[in-house]
């Protein structure tokens, strides 16, 4: 399995996309659908062959890898950031717990069997990843705080869909560690991750 920049930076797109379509929900209510439909249909490639392969193609990372080059050129939104950080440390934490990662595989296979009769962004699937998170990675500290509009975040469709993402989020920051990720990498490799995320933003159609 390959190691690179390019597999980083798609780790760190999708990242940064679940967390703009986190931070979206709870301060508008919206989520652009191709961008979140991406987001979870990864959860469902457990054994994906490539970087590419979970997210099916750059094209679907468009909102993330605009998101990764502004972030990494002059950071905008420090709640963006906040989201993206404490992801990072929750997937750590979560890898010293064998049996909680078991318990997402088991419920994210059990979800594979509604996609039968339903898309990945079906309310019901949606629900059954929202509890997911909650009764795994929400359990580890520090818990993820979403700031936002009352009115959005009182929600329940709205709360599941950002649980959703936030474990989808959990999957990129999974791919960044596979791929070689780091907090060293983000000091040292900043200007070459940058080049490259621009690289294949501007090879979008």
């Amino acid at each position: 399995m390959s190691r690179t920049d390019h597999d980083r930076v798609i780790a760190l797109a999708a990242l940064l996309q679940a967390s703009g379509l986190v931070h979206s929900i709870a301060h508008t209510g919206q989520a652009d659908p191709d961008a979140f439909a991406t987001c979870l249909a990864s959860l469902l490639k457990i054994d994906a062959a490539s970087s590419e392969a979970v997210y099916g193609d750059i094209t679907h990372l468009r909102l993330g890898l605009g998101l990764l080059c502004e972030h990494l050129q002059r950071p905008q939104d420090m709640e963006l950031t906040r989201y993206v950080i404490n992801l990072l440390v929750l997937e750590r934490k979560l890898a010293k717990r064998p049996e909680l990662l078991q318990q997402i595989r088991a419920g994210i296979e059990s979800s594979l069997a509604r996609l039968d009769y339903f898309p990945c962004t079906d309310e019901a699937v949606v629900t059954d990843f929202a509890e997911l998170y909650a009764a795994t990675v929400s359990t580890l500290t520090p818990r993820i705080l979403v700031n936002g509009e009352p009115l959005y975040l009182t929600d329940p469709t709205n709360q599941n869909r950002i649980r959703a993402l936030l474990l989808a989020g959990i999957r990129a920051a999974v791919l960044w560690r596979q791929k070689g990720g780091g907090r060293l990498t983000l000091l040292f490799r900043r200007s070459a991750l940058l080049a490259e995320g621009r690289r294949l933003l501007a090879m979008l159609p």
